[in-house]
């Protein structure tokens, strides 16, 4: 995995983890752990733990994380 700090892809701010969330995949039927990623303008996003290459996508239920 790697340790870099991905920006926030909506306003370009350095983000800081938010923790990890246990979640249900479609594509796999897998349950996977999500990362959960926030920036200090209060945006939200996620993406598959075991895939820390993958895109960063919106998460739909921010107000759970903040």
């Amino acid at each position: 995995m790697s340790d870099d700090v991905p920006d926030c892809p909506e306003c370009g701010r350095p983000m800081r983890s938010g923790g990890l969330v246990l979640s249900g995949r479609e594509d796999d039927g897998r349950r996977a752990c999500r990362s959960v990623w926030k920036c200090p303008d209060r945006h939200v996003w996620w993406r598959w733990a075991d895939r820390p290459d993958g895109p960063l996508e919106v998460c739909p239920v921010p107000q759970l994380f903040r």
